[in-house]
């Protein structure tokens, strides 16, 4: 991966505010939108859920999830040539007790301040994602795979 390669990468998760959240919902896909930051070193990803939405209650039955993230279409730009990244991941409840949750919490809000409201509701929980592998791709014809080692090395905190 290229110096270009990994700026795009880390461009895309630092200043896309959301992405599409794969779950499994009684055995079958399902997606759904959800705000993210990233965790300092790239060893997850935070997401803030409510308790009455369908893809908590998944991500506690199989906290297998995917995360995909992709780059603001513009006019100019064939839709196929996005920069995205697909994040397969284990995801785990980060309540107020866990030694994590004020790191997530502030990264959360760093890059989500309009959010801070939502922490005053009881049915909302942190959840972190613990990232396994990426797949990348920069464009047309520039696409891989990296380990969430990999992407930690690459981390600009």
């Amino acid at each position: 991966m290229d110096a270009s390669d990994t700026h795009l990468l880390l461009t895309l998760l630092e200043k896309q505010p959301v992405a599409a959240l794969s779950t499994l919902h009684q055995g079958e896909p399902a997606g759904s939108m959800v705000p993210f930051a990233l965790l300092p070193g790239g060893r997850g990803f935070v997401i803030h859920v409510s308790r009455l939405a369908a893809h908590t209650g998944d991500l506690i039955a199989n906290p297998a999830v995917g995360l995909l993230v992709i780059a603001t279409p513009d006019a100019t730009t064939s839709p196929l040539a996005l920069p995205r990244v697909s994040v397969q991941g284990r995801a785990r409840l980060c309540p107020p007790e866990d030694p994590a949750y004020a790191e997530a919490r502030s990264c959360y809000l760093a890059k989500l301040p309009q959010s801070e409201g939502l922490f005053s509701f009881q049915d909302f929980s942190l959840v972190v994602i613990e990232p396994q592998t990426f797949r990348f791709v920069a464009g047309f014809g520039r696409a891989l795979t990296i380990s969430a080692e990999q992407f930690a090395g690459l981390s600009r905190a």
